[in-house]
């Protein structure tokens, strides 16, 4: 059986493959709490805003800046924030990078959709 991810506000199908999560231990420098990571997701279900600010966030101890570039994942059909979008996935690349170093900075790594838990309703294929 397959889990179906359904949008908590209007119970739109979000069409997110449990083939695309990444495991729950998996480390990401934005951490991983009360939320699920998609390594790929369906982009005609969802819709995509930009943010762009400058002051200081940390979400763990090695993920924390000044300036906050990441993008919003909301719902399509009611526009309800489900997500976002961070470039800490798996590298892209094998070895350590330009100059040898080693954060998400260096060396591309692929996007991970991560969906808060509270906006997501999950039910099972039957």
């Amino acid at each position: 059986m397959a889990s179906i991810y359904n949008c908590t506000e209007c119970g739109n199908n979000l069409n997110l493959s449990t083939s695309n999560l990444f495991p729950k231990d998996f480390y990401f420098e934005a951490g991983n709490k009360n939320t699920l990571s998609f390594a790929s997701i369906d982009t005609t279900k969802v819709s995509f805003d930009k943010e762009d600010k400058i002051r200081p966030f940390f979400e763990t101890v090695n993920y924390w800046g000044i300036q906050r570039n990441r993008t919003k994942i909301k719902c399509i059909s009611c526009g309800k924030l489900v997500g976002y979008v961070y470039d800490d996935g798996p590298p892209m690349m094998n070895g350590i990078g330009q100059f040898g170093f080693g954060p998400s900075q260096a060396i591309p790594r692929a996007p991970r959709y991560r969906f808060k838990i509270k906006a997501l309703r999950i039910a099972t294929e039957t």
